[in-house]
């Protein structure tokens, strides 16, 4: 039976930028933040993101958390 460690987290904001003037397409920025704690909950998660949008020229539209786990056999 294989095991799971989670080793890495990233916080990644989305904002709206937009729209594209030829497409008429919705654009986006991203912000990502590193080193996130493995350890935080996704409530704290979003609370931080909240308090940042004002601090952005952009609309959040999205925050996303991608992790990343290491797989061995137990």
């Amino acid at each position: 039976m294989a095991t799971s460690q989670m080793v890495n987290s990233t916080l990644r904001l989305v904002f709206n930028d937009g729209i594209d003037a030829i497409s008429g397409k919705e654009l986006y920025k991203t912000k990502s933040f590193n080193n996130v704690k493995i350890e935080a909950t996704p409530d704290q998660l979003y609370a931080i993101s909240i308090s940042l949008e004002p601090l952005q020229q952009r609309t959040l539209y999205n925050v996303l958390r991608n992790d990343s786990s290491e797989l061995s056999q137990a």
